[in-house]
């Protein structure tokens, strides 16, 4: 095991509760219970991660803060609502700050299904993050995704790795069971991008860092919605290979975008293509407005509110797009104007 394996490791047992100075977590409506119907097949104990590899199990990873708490509550609610067999479903949870109140948030919201939560140490990240055009993008938690086969338990081979704005609105097992063939990870493809958009002056004119993308295909695609193989990302070492640019980046600053242009970089053109259905993104506008966007043609498995704007806040705010009507439904915030425990 690499001392880096060993290090998070370590963090992924503690859970006292982070000294920030900051307010009450929101409070939720408890959701309703999802049972496997007849057909679901039947699973080892789910709480033991010696059994995680067990094939009936399906393994979700989401990070879990207090900013987007309101979104992953709702995206857990939207995978379990529409899973043929929701009991077989195992989210893990990755967390930098206050994670025993996070915990008991979810565990409490869905006290019928199984969760994980471990420790993210930001210290991993903090020295090779440098600003982008958008601080939601430049937080460190936001760089977890690299992580995944070293914070998970060696037992979890496979991961579909969510981000914490988006709903599912199809049965989850089908992007589960894609065949990943050869490939690390899969994600729906645009294989018609400008990756002079990604990347600026400084990284096209160094010889040596345009050389990783010649010969590639020009296939973009958005790492919050990912299946990726652990195993062979463990024997590749692709963590390492991520962390390399952006060590580059943070010397040099060759491009503008948070945690994306790394995986542009190390899988463009590499990736097994998934059905567009899988991902229709940039719902939240683009990163500097927000502005309200429609749906891409074709049939839809899971909207993504990408970009700057959220629908929970446009909800609240009363200027809501007419997309976030879709994301409503699946909001188990208990608005305190609304509902009272007394």
């Amino acid at each position: 095991m690499s001392l880096l394996s060993i290090f998070l490791l370590l963090n992924t047992v503690v859970f006292s509760v982070h000294s920030l100075p900051n307010a009450e977590l929101p409070a939720f409506r408890e959701a309703p219970a999802f049972r496997n119907g007849r057909e679901c097949p039947k699973t080892t104990w789910l709480s033991s991660p010696a059994n995680y590899h067990d094939p009936s199990i399906i393994h979700i990873a989401m990070t879990l803060d207090v900013t987007y708490l309101r979104g992953s509550v709702a995206g857990v609610l939207s995978v379990l609502q529409h899973a043929a067999c929701p009991e077989n479903v195992v989210f893990h949870f990755i967390a930098s700050h206050r994670r025993a109140e996070l915990l008991r948030t979810i565990t409490s919201t869905f006290p019928y299904q199984t969760f994980h939560l471990y420790h993210f140490n930001t210290d991993l990240v903090k020295g090779k993050i440098s600003s982008s055009i958008r601080r939601a993008l430049d937080q460190p938690l936001n760089y977890a995704r690299i992580y995944l086969a070293d914070l998970l338990p060696m037992t979890v081979r496979r991961i579909i790795y969510f981000d914490s704005d988006l709903i599912v609105v199809d049965d989850v097992a089908k992007l589960w069971k894609i065949n990943l063939g050869a490939h690390v990870l899969g994600a729906p493809e645009y294989c018609h991008a400008n990756f002079t958009n990604y990347f600026n002056y400084r990284f096209w004119s160094n010889p040596a860092y345009a050389a990783a993308l010649r010969g590639r295909r020009a296939c973009y695609f958005n790492t919050g919605v990912m299946v990726i193989d652990l195993g062979k990302w463990r024997e590749g070492k692709y963590t390492e290979k991520l962390e390399y640019w952006m060590k580059v980046q943070k010397k040099y600053r060759i491009y503008e975008l948070g945690s994306l242009p790394p995986f542009l970089l190390v899988f463009a053109g590499d990736v097994e293509g998934v059905e567009h259905r899988w991902n229709q993104h940039g719902l939240g506008g683009d990163n500097l407005e927000g502005l309200c966007r429609d749906l891409h043609p074709g049939p839809v498995s899971l909207l993504h509110w990408s970009g700057k704007g959220k629908p929970w806040l446009r909800l609240d705010s009363k200027r809501p797009c007419a997309l976030d009507s879709l994301w409503a439904p699946y909001d188990l915030y208990r608005h305190s104007t609304l509902f009272c425990d007394s």
